[in-house]
């Protein structure tokens, strides 16, 4: 993060007129990558110390990793991976996330899929993605997917909570 960081601050600080008729678009940092500095920085400060965001290449803040290993409910215990990956059209279109740790979720599918509203681009009531959401907006995953994992929540939670942690033990370790 800090090289892409530095780089943003050479390539504002610089900025010569174009008089030199050399094209400044070779030294140009996406609009994305601009909002993702500041972004990755204010989602780093507010983590919860249950989750922890990786970057495999710190010059690529649009491709990271979130672990989340919740310390209460249903989950406590696993620890769950996510990838999330910013489009370079960013912020107009959501990011898009995937679980990398096979789950018993009713927001997310046993392949990885993750239903929450807000990753919607277009959404009828409302709640889909907008410009002005950011990457802290993804930290709400309450929007219903694994239709069968939902009604196995409502007809037995203890049963339930057993296939949980059942998933933990043998994926989320």
């Amino acid at each position: 993060m800090l090289t892409l960081a530095s780089k943003l601050k050479r390539d504002d600080g610089g900025k010569t007129g174009r008089a030199s008729g050399a094209s400044d678009s070779t030294h140009r940092v996406s609009i994305r990558d601009r909002l993702l500095t500041k972004e990755v920085a204010e989602l780093e400060a507010h983590l919860p110390s249950t989750c922890k965001a990786s970057f495999p290449d710190e010059d690529k803040l649009h491709h990271f990793q979130l672990a989340v290993s919740p310390d209460e409910g249903y989950y406590q215990s696993g620890r769950f991976e996510f990838e999330i990956n910013v489009p370079e059209a960013y912020n107009m279109v959501p990011p898009k996330v995937r679980c990398l740790t096979r789950i018993w979720h009713p927001n997310i599918t046993e392949t990885g899929e993750i239903c929450l509203s807000l990753l919607r681009e277009h959404s009828i009531d409302g709640t889909g993605w907008a410009p002005t959401r950011t990457l802290k907006d993804l930290l709400n995953f309450d929007d219903p997917l694994n239709i069968d994992a939902a009604e196995h929540h409502l007809k037995d939670k203890e049963d339930f909570r057993k296939k949980v942690q059942d998933y933990i033990k043998h994926y989320a370790r």
